[in-house]
C-alpha cells in the first residue's frame, strides 16, 4: 500500500469534524475482557515485510471432536501454528501448540471447511506461493490432499470463500489474489486474476480466472438478494486500481461467472477494501455488509427493496449515520486516519443485537496514517446506532493488527477475542461478562454433502418478536474464518424458537429451545442439546 494516495486522503479525513455520537438510545452493556495472552500459552507472531504487509489470518475450528474451537494462526515468514484448545469450560483460556502437519511457511491466511463431508474439518491455506488444501485426519492431524486435484498456482493469495452450488456434492472455492510479486519495480496496477475452482468428481477442475482482478483482500459468497443462489462479493485494495472498483460476480450453476455492472444496478465503489463481514443488522431479512478500509469504513444496506423482493444490487452506506465509520483512533492521542483489517459481526454482550469488532493496524509505518490505532468494538444500541467500547471493554490494543477471531473459546456463552499482529505477538482476551444477557449456540447439520449447511440460514426469535438471521457462510473477514457453533444473544429471554432455512430452500419448522445452551439442529429432527465437558 503506497503513499501515493495517502496524503490526499489524510488531509480529507482531517478536514472532517471528529465524530462524537450522541446517546440517542440507552447505551448497551459493555462486556469486560481480560487479557489472557501471557497465561494462555498462545505464543505466536505473524512475521514478514513486503509480501506480508497484508494477511495474518486466524482460523477457528474444532479438530479433535470436543467441539471447542482450536486456533490456527498464519505465520508469514515464520511457520503457521495450530494451537489445541485446552480451556476448561467457563475458565481461563489455555492453548497448546501441536504438531499437526500444518507447519508451513509463507502462509498468509487460513479457512476451515469440511470439503469431503467426512466429519473431519479440512483447512485451506493461502500462501505467497502455491496454496494448499490440507485434509483433516482427525485428532488435529492434517496432510496435503494431493488426490483432490487442487492446483494451488504460484501467486500471492489473500482472500477465500466457499459454497456448494446447487446439485453439487463437492464445494466450489474462490481464491482472491494480490499483486504480481515479480513486478516489484512497479507493482501498482499489476493485480493478478482471482480464480474460481468448480468441482470435478471428488476434486476440482482447472482454476477459472476471474478477470479483471483488483487485488482482493476479502471475498464472500453471499445470497444478497435471497434468490437462493449466492453471488461472489469482492472487496478490493484501491491502491492498485487501474479503472478498478469493488466487484460482485454472478455465480450461476452451469454458467460462466459474470460481473454485475451498472446495467444491473451495481453502483461503483472505490475503497481500500480489506475485510468483509455480513449479518442482517437492520433486521429486514436481507444481509448487510461491513467493509473495512483505510480511513472510513462502510456499513452497506440495500438501497431499495421492492414490494415482493427482487432488489437490484445497489447499496447505501449508513455507517456515518449509525456511528460505525470508525475512521480514526478513539483513544491514544493519534488523530491520523485509521487502517482497518479483519472484521466480524458478533453479539458480544448477548443483548440480541449484532456488534462489530474491527482489527486495526498501520500497514507499514505509513506516516499519514495512525501508528497508535486501537481495535474497535462497536456495540449496537436499541435504535440501531453504534457506540465505541473498545477501550472500556479492554481490547484497545495498539499493536499492528491484521487477522482475528471472535469465538466462544471456553464454551461459557460469552464471545472471546483473538487477534493476530504483524511482527508483534498475537493477543487473546477472555470475555468475563459484565451485564450480559442470555444466549444460544447452534450448529446446523445435514447429511453429506455440505454437512454444515453452508449457504443456508439460521433464524432465532427475540423476546420482542423480531427475528435474528444469520447467513451460513465460509469466507470474508481478512485472511481467516471460522467453522463451528453459531452464536446468538437473547437478552432477557430464557427460551425462544429457532429454525434453519436449508441450502436447498427447505424451511425447517420453528422449534422451542431453552436459553443458555448448545444445540445441534439436524434436518427432520428435534434440536439436540449438547453439554460441554
Amino acid at each position: 500500500m503506497t503513499l501515493r494516495y495517502a496524503l490526499p486522503l489524510a488531509l480529507l479525513a482531517l478536514a472532517q469534524p471528529v465524530l462524537t455520537q450522541p446517546a440517542l438510545a440507552q447505551d448497551p452493556a459493555v462486556p469486560a475482557y481480560a487479557d489472557e495472552t501471557a497465561s494462555s500459552g498462545l505464543t505466536h507472531s505473524f512475521t514478514g515485510e513486503w509480501t506480508f504487509m497484508v494477511g495474518g489470518g486466524a482460523a477457528a475450528f474444532d479438530c479433535n471432536g470436543d467441539l471447542k474451537p482450536e486456533l490456527y494462526l498464519s505465520g508469514g515468514t515464520s511457520k503457521g501454528q495450530l494451537f489445541r484448545n485446552d480451556s476448561p469450560v467457563g475458565g481461563a483460556l489455555k492453548f497448546s501448540p501441536v504438531d499437526s502437519g500444518l507447519e508451513l511457511d509463507q502462509v498468509g491466511g487460513a479457512y476451515p471447511l469440511d470439503v469431503d463431508s467426512d466429519g473431519n474439518t479440512d483447512l485451506v491455506l493461502l500462501r505467497v506461493g502455491p496454496d494448499k488444501v490440507m485434509r483433516g485426519l482427525g485428532e488435529c492431524r492434517f496432510e496435503e490432499a494431493t488426490d483432490w486435484g487442487f492446483d494451488g498456482l504460484d501467486l500471492w493469495s489473500t482472500a477465500f470463500a466457499a459454497t456448494w452450488e446447487k446439485g453439487a456434492d463437492w464445494p466450489t472455492l474462490a481464491i482472491g489474489t494480490y499483486i504480481d510479486r515479480t513486478q516489484e519495480a512497479f507493482p501498482w496496477g499489476t493485480c493478478t486474476p482471482n480464480h474460481l475452482y468448480r468441482p470435478k468428481g471428488k476434486g476440482w477442475d482447472a482454476p477459472l480466472p476471474l478477470k479483471p482482478g483488483f487485488c482482493a483482500l476479502s471475498i464472500l459468497f453471499t445470497d444478497w438478494n435471497l434468490s437462493g443462489t449466492p453471488s461472489l462479493r469482492m472487496s478490493n485494495d484501491r491502491e492498485y486500481y487501474k479503472k478498478g472498483q469493488e466487484q460482485m460476480w454472478k455465480i450461476n450453476p452451469g454458467e460462466p461467472p459474470a460481473l454485475y455492472t451498472d446495467k444491473d444496478g451495481w453502483a461503483r465503489l472505490r475503497i481500500w477494501g480489506m475485510g468483509i463481514a455480513s449479518a442482517d443488522v437492520t433486521m429486514d431479512g436481507y444481509p448487510d455488509y461491513f467493509l473495512t478500509s483505510m480511513a472510513d469504513n462502510k456499513l452497506q444496506v440495500l438501497a431499495e427493496v421492492p414490494e415482493g423482493g427482487n432488489p437490484k444490487p445497489k447499496f447505501a452506506d449508513v455507517a456515518f449515520a449509525k456511528g460505525a465509520i470508525a475512521q480514526r483512533p478513539y483513544t491514544g492521542g493519534d488523530i491520523r486516519p485509521s487502517t482497518a483489517w479483519h472484521t466480524e459481526f458478533q453479539d458480544v454482550n448477548n443483548d440480541g443485537r449484532f456488534d462489530i469488532f474491527v482489527v486495526k493496524g498501520n500497514v507499514w509505518e505509513m506516516p499519514d496514517f495512525a501508528e497508535k490505532d486501537p481495535n474497535n468494538l462497536l456495540l449496537q444500541r436499541e435504535d440501531g446506532t453504534f457506540m465505541e467500547a473498545g477501550d472500556k471493554a479492554g481490547v484497545a490494543s495498539f499493536r499492528q493488527g491484521r487477522g482475528g477471531a471472535v469465538a466462544d473459546f471456553n464454551l461459557d456463552g460469552l464471545m472471546d477475542i483473538a487477534v493476530v499482529n504483524r511482527n508483534e505477538p498475537s493477543e487473546l482476551w477472555r470475555n468475563t461478562g459484565g451485564d450480559a444477557g442470555h444466549w444460544l449456540a447452534l450448529m446446523p447439520v445435514q447429511p453429506a454433502p455440505n454437512q454444515h449447511a453452508v449457504g443456508g440460514w439460521i433464524e432465532v426469535k427475540r423476546a420482542d418478536g423480531a427475528v435474528i438471521r444469520r447467513e451460513l457462510t465460509v469466507g470474508g473477514g481478512h485472511a481467516g474464518g471460522q467453522l463451528g457453533w453459531w452464536h446468538f444473544g437473547l437478552g432477557a429471554a430464557t427460551e425462544t424458537e429457532v429454525r434453519v432455512l436449508w441450502p436447498d430452500g427447505t424451511e425447517g419448522p420453528w422449534q422451542k429451545v431453552a436459553a443458555d445452551g448448545f444445540y445441534r439442529l439436524a434436518r427432520d429432527a428435534e434440536p439436540e442439546a449438547w453439554q460441554p465437558k
